[in-house]
């Protein structure tokens, strides 16, 4: 039986990271040796140069290849006409151009998906958004994925709420696009945000389409232990480990076991 494994990481907002956390993923990663890291936006705090330089240099020190998408603290907080006019410049400039293409690793098939906006129609605008473009563009990136592929779609923040989190998401389109996900097959939604680890079955289709949330590696802890969460995808199930910052070293906080969708 091969098992894949994966990192999936979030919200280490660079500039407010926790430096002894920060450093342990890295150890961590050396160690294990993921097929992948996956990082699920607010790689930043304020979305400042310095804290993307920051950033680009841990990401490329990483002993794994990456994949990440951004999150509301990725743009300019403190610059109105960059946030308005030019709200990814500064990420684009340090990560590359934001895609919407699938990235293809054995056995597994990823389509990353930008929930972020510079300005909305609403006070908050930290919170997400997903057009139906957004969400077709994903399921038809990820159709074209090999047989039996996992698929997933990476993105910032939960399409529906993590019940009892510690903060809402409220994504505008989040229902819908979780129902589009669903029937399209898609297998994992990974995403961060809430700064809370869950997993949670997704409305829509066959039940077999789930939420997946990572912690946080930023001093920003909203009542559960900073972490990150290990990937590990069989043949037939994929556990998810939401790992906790001891203060010297990772160790399982929480485990799922999903079922994968028959074939």
């Amino acid at each position: 039986m091969t098992v894949r494994r994966f990192a999936h990481l979030s919200d280490i907002h660079f500039g407010g990271e926790h430096v002894e956390a920060v450093a342990g993923v890295k150890a961590w990663i050396a160690e294990h040796r993921p097929d992948l890291t996956i990082i699920t936006g607010d790689i930043t705090r304020e979305g400042a140069p310095t804290e993307f330089a920051a950033a680009r240099k841990w990401v490329h020190s990483l002993a794994s290849e990456f994949l990440i998408v951004p999150g509301n603290h990725d743009t300019p907080y403190y610059s109105l006409p960059h946030r308005l006019f030019l709200p990814w410049k500064r990420y684009e400039t340090y990560f590359g151009a934001l895609q919407d293409a699938a990235v293809q690793r054995a056995g597994v098939a990823i389509a990353p998906v930008n929930t972020a906006r510079g300005a909305q129609l609403r006070t908050n605008w930290s919170k997400g958004a997903i057009t139906r473009g957004q969400a077709e563009r994903a399921v038809r990136a990820l159709d074209v994925a090999r047989p039996g592929s996992l698929k997933i779609v990476a993105c910032h923040h939960p399409l529906v709420e993590m019940i009892g989190g510690p903060m809402s998401g409220k994504v505008r389109g989040g229902r819908q696009a979780a129902e589009r996900f669903s029937r399209g097959e898609v297998d994992l939604v990974l995403t961060g945000h809430v700064h809370a680890p869950f997993a949670l079955p997704l409305p829509g289709g066959d039940g077999h389409t789930w939420a997946v949330g990572a912690s946080t590696l930023s001093i920003r802890e909203r009542g559960v232990p900073i972490g990150f969460n290990c990937i590990e995808v069989a043949d037939e199930c994929v556990t998810v480990a939401a790992l906790a910052w001891t203060g010297s070293h990772f160790e399982p906080w929480r485990t799922w076991r999903i079922d994968r969708r028959p074939s």
